[in-house]
């Protein structure tokens, strides 16, 4: 079972229809007990850091999600929910995050043309492959709606950069935590794709608990 993490963030339901879709059970939860069973977690969202880290502190769910990264489980961050992975983010004025990752939430700087919030279908270039990402090509095109991005503080987190006035991590994993600043559910087969890898990720892993 995988949970998908409900916080107030929005975008729980086509994130759930997705999973469903591709015969991987999963339950809308904001339960840490529930968040601790499971076979691996999604961490949705849309809004604002600061909303975000007072809504997960208040469901008590912070350090249920720092357990559930540390026990090696298959994690996968989305938009909002990949930059509260991050230690810190400059927007509402400073926000401490989860510190699941190392290194800090900008501002997009914009330019020339280029609007803020970054809205739309864009491009990523991987930069190395991952199994999270079985099927994606180099490439490919994601639906994006942000206007921070994330800065890690070691670049060997970057698995796949997308630009916008500046180059910045659209995807980022290490160890068993993958995030992406795109949403997978709004980006056609592709995002599928992403959302199935990770179902066989989190199968792989519950079958290699129960082996144990």
């Amino acid at each position: 079972m995988i949970a998908v993490i409900d916080y107030g963030a929005g975008n729980l339901r086509s994130v759930s229809k997705a999973l469903e879709r591709l015969g991987h059970p999963c339950v809308v939860t904001s339960s840490g007990h529930e968040l601790l069973a499971a076979a691996g977690v999604i961490l949705p969202g849309v809004g604002a850091a600061g909303a975000a880290m007072r809504n997960l502190r208040q469901r008590d769910l912070i350090g249920p999600l720092q357990e559930f990264v540390a026990s090696g489980r298959p994690f996968l961050g989305v938009c909002l929910g990949m930059q509260v992975c991050m230690e810190g983010s400059e927007e509402d004025g400073g926000v401490e995050c989860l510190g699941l990752l190392p290194g800090t939430v900008r501002l997009l700087p914009g330019g020339p043309g280029l609007k803020v919030p970054h809205m739309g279908w864009n491009s990523v270039e991987l930069r190395t492959q991952h199994p999270g990402l079985d099927g994606i090509a180099n490439g490919s095109y994601f639906y994006f709606v942000h206007s921070y991005y994330i800065d890690p503080a070691d670049d060997g987190l970057v698995v796949g950069v997308t630009e916008h006035g500046i180059r910045f991590p659209s995807i980022v994993a290490w160890e068993n935590v993958l995030a992406t600043q795109f949403h997978p559910e709004k980006s056609a087969d592709d995002g599928l794709r992403i959302y199935n890898a990770f179902g066989r990720l989190c199968r792989r892993a519950a079958a290699a608990s129960g082996a144990r």
